[in-house]
């Protein structure tokens, strides 16, 4: 779970490497459209501190995100003041409500750490439809596409911050760990060093399909997406 620390830095440091949210949120809305025309509701499960909650808010009518990280939470609630975001696990959580949409972006539903975990989290996704809603899932690496041994470096500076990150990953079983650390240097802060450790599962495509299917969903895979990872839509009866 994400801290305080990164919290600060966390939509800085990707933004700069590249990620665009934006670009992201209107994709994936197109093709969550396809299937869905009318679509008019969102939830953003893992939705962090709200970076694709902030352009999905400007298409669709109603969304709300849901987060597990107390610091991003907050975060979220500050940048966007009109919008429910609740605090609960991808893999249990019950809002009593339901939507046209249910997301989860960035890889974050491989912090499931089993097949066991991963289909509770599409039956908690696939709960929060309305009939005939749509499920979309940025998955992390598969197994045969996850590079083993990555390591990646950057380095920002905006508006007197300086921000470095260095990772590096390795698979651990049938999961990776990446070990990121972090430095961010300010003129009147100096310089601080913290580190991140992240445990994430490498599910093949046909576990995500499985859990999917399980979850009474329809499922197609949409490859080339999300730096290549691609993105899942599954749909609801």
């Amino acid at each position: 779970m994400y801290g305080a620390d990164l919290t600060e830095i966390h939509d800085l440091i990707h933004e700069s490497r590249g990620k665009d949210y934006g670009t992201e949120a209107r994709e994936l809305t197109r093709h969550v459209r396809r299937l869905r025309p009318d679509a008019r509701s969102l939830l953003d499960v893992a939705c962090g501190t709200g970076a694709h909650l902030r352009h999905f808010d400007g298409l669709f009518e109603t969304v709300a995100g849901l987060e597990l990280s107390e610091p991003m939470v907050r975060t979220a609630r500050r940048a966007l003041p009109h919008v429910p975001v609740h605090t609960g696990d991808m893999r249990t959580f019950d809002l009593d409500d339901r939507f046209d949409v249910v997301t989860c972006m960035f890889g974050s539903l491989g912090y499931a750490t089993t097949e066991a975990e991963l289909h509770s989290a599409l039956v908690a996704f696939a709960r929060h439809l309305h009939p005939g809603g749509v499920v979309a899932v940025d998955p992390w690496w598969f197994p045969e596409s996850y590079l083993d041994g990555h390591v990646s470096a950057d380095v920002t500076t905006v508006a007197g911050r300086t921000v470095a990150r260095v990772s590096h990953s390795a698979r651990e079983g049938e999961a990776c760990r990446m070990d990121v650390h972090y430095v961010v240097a300010d003129a009147q802060g100096g310089a601080r060093h913290f580190t991140e450790t992240h445990r994430i599962s490498l599910f093949p495509r046909t576990v995500y399909e499985k859990a999917f299917r399980a979850a009474g969903l329809t499922v197609e895979y949409v490859p080339g997406l999300h730096c290549g990872r691609g993105l899942f839509l599954g749909t609801a009866p």
